[in-house]
Formats: structure tokens, sequence, C-alpha cells
């Protein structure tokens, strides 16, 4: 989730005594996991093409994600390099563009990898430069990351604003000549973060000239000591020759605390795919996953989920029936997941 990671970046170096010196932060994690999935798919994946990145392999042991994150606070100059591994990653940068220096090969393995600069303006005025996580929305409907640069402020102890200048939505190589340009304004107590981002850009492959448009609220609440709550509704449109594609989409999450090593996670979205520009056919998409995690010790988290998706074309890849390929309109899965932190 971007933008509650970015406010607590930016109030770690409001609050932190200036005479601490930086230190460099290693961090890591590897995520194994077993997702049975009740279609049973001939090609061994679940989910649409594209999407996923957790459990996107079927009825098989498998490693999600392994990564090992390294970074330094901006004080004044820092950076933030985070290299990943696993099944997960083909679908992150599955939308990369192919071509000289440029495409899923050369960046599958990146997840972050930026520089940053807090100028002495006002409260500090943050530059990020590089590879960074996206700006928009809690990551269900809207990019993973973002390439360009970010100027990060906090005007008070509640308002903050971010202005980004970008190759593209979630790309790293550009596939046209134009760039985008995305924005968030943000309000954060101690129990509530709100925030409205948007992104406006050409984005077709090839094509300066057709803009896509998109705006997301989202709200991130925590309700009592045991209970957090999130939602998120974005609206986007993308104008086309012949004639804009638009989509909207919304989610709501919840997470329950039931003990100081054990919480349970319910999440609910749908997204409207009006003119089928990502999911290839008009449809609507829902989900519902249930997840209960347990944390033995502080460097494990053992998972296990239920997950519910309903298209409303035959999307999701099924058993084989004489030698064809069958697809159905729903798909379940059981994922337990093991998850070690460092």
């Amino acid at each position: 989730m971007g933008s509650p990671l970015a406010i607590a970046l930016l109030v770690a170096q409001a609050t932190s005594p200036a005479a601490e010196p930086p230190t460099v932060q290693l961090h890591g994690w590897v995520d194994v996991f077993y997702g049975l999935n009740a279609n049973r798919p001939a090609d061994g994946t679940s989910f649409l093409p594209g999407t996923g990145t957790t459990a996107r392999r079927a009825n098989e042991l498998n490693l999600n994600a392994a990564a090992v994150d390294v970074s330094l606070d901006p004080r004044p100059v820092g950076f933030h390099l985070t290299l990943a591994f696993g099944s997960g990653l083909e679908v992150v940068h599955a939308a990369e563009p192919g071509g000289s220096a440029i495409g899923p090969d050369v960046w599958r393995n990146v997840y972050q990898a930026s520089v940053s600069y807090t100028a002495p303006i006002g409260s500090g005025l943050l530059f990020e430069a590089g590879i960074y996580p996206s700006h928009i929305g809690l990551e269900s409907f809207s990019p993973y990351y973002q390439a360009g640069l970010k100027l990060a402020y906090w005007f008070d102890s509640h308002w903050s604003a971010q202005l980004h200048f970008l190759n593209g939505w979630q790309v790293i190589g550009d596939n046209n000549r134009a760039k985008a340009v995305g924005t968030q304004i943000a309000w954060t107590n101690d129990r509530v973060t709100l925030g409205f981002n948007t992104f406006a850009g050409p984005e077709l492959p090839g094509d300066d000239s057709h803009w896509r448009l998109f705006g997301d609220l989202t709200a991130v609440i925590k309700a009592t000591p045991w209970l957090s709550l999130g939602a998120t509704a974005d609206a986007g449109r993308q104008d086309r020759v012949e004639g804009a594609a638009v989509w909207h989409a919304a989610g709501l999450y919840a997470r329950i605390a039931l003990h100081p090593r054990a919480a349970l996670a319910l999440r609910a979205e749908y997204y409207d795919d009006v003119d089928g520009f990502f999911s290839g056919a008009p449809q609507i998409l829902r989900n519902g996953t249930v997840t209960l995690e347990v944390r033995p010790d502080e460097h494990l988290i053992l998972k296990l989920e239920a997950r519910h998706d309903r298209a409303g074309t035959a999307v999701f890849s099924g058993q084989r029936e004489t030698g064809t390929p069958t697809f159905s309109r729903t798909q379940t899965l059981a994922i337990a997941s093991a998850v070690a932190v460092f």
C-alpha cells in the first residue's frame, strides 16, 4: 500500500533526532505456498493471465517471493533497493514493454531501486527518483510500482501532498514518447489515513495523443485496538481511436486481531471492466478472501487462506476434456503459506 508507507517514511524523518547518524537497514523475506485450485487447471496456473501475485501456481508447492531489502533513510541522502525472486514477480512485471534494454526479463527481479534526498525547505521536501511502489490505491486494481520522480511534502502534522513525473502506468521502460503525471493529497492522524490519488498520461503503445485518466480514493481506519478497516474506490478512462474505454472498482478490507500472535483478515472486491479493456471482455469480476494469520515467532508468519473469484465470462482455466482446455466463470482456492522475515 503505497500511500501509508510514504506517510510513515515522512513522519519518521520529521520525528527522528537530527543528530542521530543514518544507518543502512537490511531486511528480507521468503514466502512459500501450496495453492489448491478446485478447477484443477490444465496449465497449472490460477487467476487470469497477468494477474494474481499470490499463489499463482496451482496444486503444487511453490515459491511466491523471496526478497532482500536494503535501505538508508534520506537524512539528507538515502536509497532503497528491493530485489525479489519467485512466481509472483512474473505477474508484477508482465506488462513491461519489450525492446532494447527493457522488458520483463530485464526488470523481473527489481521491485524497488531508488535514490532520495530531503531538501531543507519548510518541513523537508522529499525527492525520490527511480523505481518505487505506486502511490495509487491499495494494490488491488492499480499499479504495483512506477518509475519516475516523486516530490513529497508535509504541510503540517496532518496534511501531505505528492507530485509524480512518470514513464507510465506500471512500466519502467516507456512504450511511447509521452510521460505521465500523478498526484496525491492525504490527511492522517493517529487512527485515520485518507488519500485521493490521480494518474494522467498517454498510455497506449506508440501513441502520444490518447490519454488515460484515473482517480482513486483510499481510507485506512484503526477503529479499535483490535480492528482495522480499509476501503478503496477507483474509476478510470482510456481514450482510444474506436472510442473511450471506462472501468471502475472498489474494495473493502478488515483485519481483526484475535490474539497478539493471531489475526483474521477479510477482503471483498469488485472490478467492472465495462468495455473489456483490461480483462478482454466486458464483465464484472468479483472476489472474496478470508485469511487466518498465526505468528508463532516474530520471524515467522503462517497463513491459511480461502479465496473465491467470479467473472462475467469463462476466463479461469480448468481441466482438459478430450485434449481441449476448459474454462470456468468461477475459481476457488485454498492456500497454505509460510513467510519467514528478518
